[in-house]
């Protein structure tokens, strides 16, 4: 089956779980009129459909080829590529100076997530672009913006960041690729850069990329470390692509998954070395690096509510068509879909609520950040700036954690067929794993959200957070609706067990990190599971106040979430609160 975009779901969604529509009424959003969400992504689903959704198994299949440091992407890639930039997709939420439609990013994040659902390998190459158009228009000189941006807002060219080297992945301090400054202001780069997303390609002419370097005098570590535009082609004075850079692909990475984007191994410093163009001040590349990677952190986690839900609906459409078995008490001859068993309508609500879960995070966050940069207000701006910084590691790691999950039980859905390759059930198995890794692996994102996020001002963007929550929840429980079950009691239930978890590992951050550290990833969890039980339930009222049709469907949406998912909050409190010690004793029973 081919994806169809979810856009009632990712309205709702958009406007009332990550609050568009108040903020837009708030005036944060200037003249915007929010209406034009619709319409914007009623076509952004039709082109996912007819163009890309399409070639989604063709990529995976036949994958790239690299030839004398030239990457041929799979057939019918360039051509889609070409019909996505002239359709202006590329350029929805760009800077208008140059070139963009100045868009919020919360629409373009629903449009990220479409374009992950319908083809996740295609829609990599442009997020990696929209993170190189952020940087270089926040850190870049004007006389680079001049002669780059309109090219990377268009998507006549796209961008790439390298950060990783052998020696250097996480650890991106430890990095060896060196500059030196030459006489006429540029820097000389030799060094190799691993697994770079999209490093060379057929799509475009030429393609733009974001280098960490190290200068001969910098101070070690991430301190030391400057962030250069080194150009595939110079760029001459007339806006003509001129000679060819010293950065070539040595080598492609064969995966798991992801097969049509190629993953590349790039060497500069062949003949002479990469002629770069410093980004903001050296030695202050990680703050450049930054802006780059929170971007393109929310973008991988709208990968993963993509391929999730391009799961979920797959698996849905193969529950209700294929046979085996008979419903509970049925008599009579024949068998019945799948769809009938009770375990199997388990998965897939699952599957569903999750996704809708991990979609709405990844949609307040964007709007955080658009009200960041928006609202008139300097305290409103920081205000959002918080909440932003807060909701980004789950919205990577929460929404890219569901997408492995959600992907999982595609296949389990599937039975048999799930593990042979022809249903496509495999192929999203496979795609997803690697979003829980880069940008910042999952675990990563964790220890940023206790170490950082939830210290930062003594925590004051999370119990703002928990107090809007509760507000939420309140309305649940006083609503008196019989259709919410117990949504009410298990989201209050979460909600107290998350601001004890929350007190007790700021307490720790800094007295006893490692049982901070310990309890990281399973808080993350906790916190990820009940904000988007309360976030479905704000959407679940907010569908019944307006009197949707289909405010059924979504209440008891938020009821399974709250009563199947959010359930886990206490556990997961538990296990921050109580296992440290049993995580301390790893060296005993792994090295003994």
């Amino acid at each position: 089956m081919t994806y169809r975009a979810p856009i009632s779901d990712m309205l709702l969604s958009l406007n009332h779980g990550a609050g568009l529509k108040a903020a837009v009424e708030a005036g944060h959003y200037g003249d915007f009129d929010a209406d034009l969400a619709a319409a914007v992504l009623e076509e952004a689903g039709k082109f996912a459909s007819d163009v890309l959704a399409p070639l989604n198994k063709v990529g995976d299949e036949h994958g790239i080829k690299l030839d004398a440091g030239k990457v041929t992407t799979a057939p019918g890639w360039p051509d889609a590529y070409k019909r996505w930039t002239e359709g202006g997709w590329n350029a929805v939420s760009g800077p208008e100076d140059f070139g963009g439609q100045g868009l919020p990013l919360a629409i373009n994040a629903a449009c990220t997530e479409i374009w992950s659902a319908a083809n996740v390998a295609f829609g990599l190459c442009p997020l990696l672009t929209a993170s190189a158009i952020e940087a270089l228009d926040a850190h870049g000189s004007d006389e680079l913006k001049r002669i780059y941006l309109e090219k990377l807002v268009s998507g006549k060219w796209t961008g790439t960041m390298q950060l990783t080297e052998p020696q250097a992945g996480s650890d991106v301090g430890a990095l060896r690729t060196r500059a030196e400054k030459q006489p006429d202001g540029t820097y000389r780069i030799k060094g190799t850069k691993i697994f770079i997303t999209y490093g060379e390609h057929d799509m475009t002419d030429n393609i733009v990329h974001f280098v960490l370097a190290r200068l001969p005098d910098a101070p070690a570590g991430t301190k030391g470390i400057s962030l250069f535009l080194v150009p595939k082609f110079m760029v001459n004075a007339d806006g003509s692509l001129g000679q060819r850079n010293d950065i070539y692909a040595s080598g492609v990475e064969h995966k798991l998954g992801m097969h049509a984007s190629p993953t590349c191994t790039m060497t500069m410093g062949d003949h002479g070395g990469a002629i770069g163009f410093l980004i903001g001040e050296e030695n202050q590349g990680m703050r450049c690096m930054f802006t780059m990677m929170n971007q393109a952190r929310l973008g991988v986690g709208l990968e993963g509510v993509g391929v999730a839900d391009r799961a979920y609906q797959q698996a849905l459409s193969y529950a209700q068509e294929r046979k085996q078995g008979r419903a509970v008490g049925k008599t009579g001859a024949g068998s019945d879909a799948i769809f009938v068993h009770p375990d199997v309508k388990r998965m897939l609500m699952r599957m569903r609520a999750q996704t809708a879960a991990a979609r709405t995070i990844c949609y307040a966050t964007a709007v955080a950040i658009d009200v960041s940069t928006r609202a008139k207000d300097a305290k409103v701006r920081a205000d959002a700036a918080a909440r932003a910084a807060l909701l980004t590691p789950m919205a990577k790691a929460y929404s890219t954690d569901i997408g492995n999950e959600v992907a999982y039980l595609g296949v389990q859905v599937h039975g048999g067929m799930g593990f042979i390759e022809e249903t496509g059930a495999a192929q999203h198995y496979r795609d997803a794993r690697i979003t829980a890794i880069y940008e910042g692996t999952n675990g990563i994102q964790a220890i940023d959200l206790v170490t950082r996020k939830l210290a930062a001002n003594g925590g004051a963007a999370v119990w703002g957070l928990l107090d809007e929550l509760s507000a939420t929840v309140k309305q649940v429980e006083t609503s008196n609706d019989p259709a919410f079950g117990t949504t009410g009691a298990k989201l209050r239930e979460a909600l107290d067990a998350l601001t004890r978890t929350s007190k007790w590992l700021l307490e720790r951050v800094t007295s006893a990190p490692n049982d901070a550290l310990a309890g990281a990833t399973p808080y993350l969890q906790q916190f990820g599971a009940t904000l988007g039980g309360c976030l479905l339930a704000s959407e679940a009222l907010a569908a019944k106040a307006e009197g949707l049709g289909d405010a059924p469907r979504y209440v008891s949406l938020a009821r399974f979430f709250a009563e199947n998912i959010t359930v886990q909050a206490g556990a997961l409190e538990r296990t921050v609160t109580e296992s440290a010690e049993s995580v301390a004793a790893a060296d005993a029973v792994l090295l003994g």
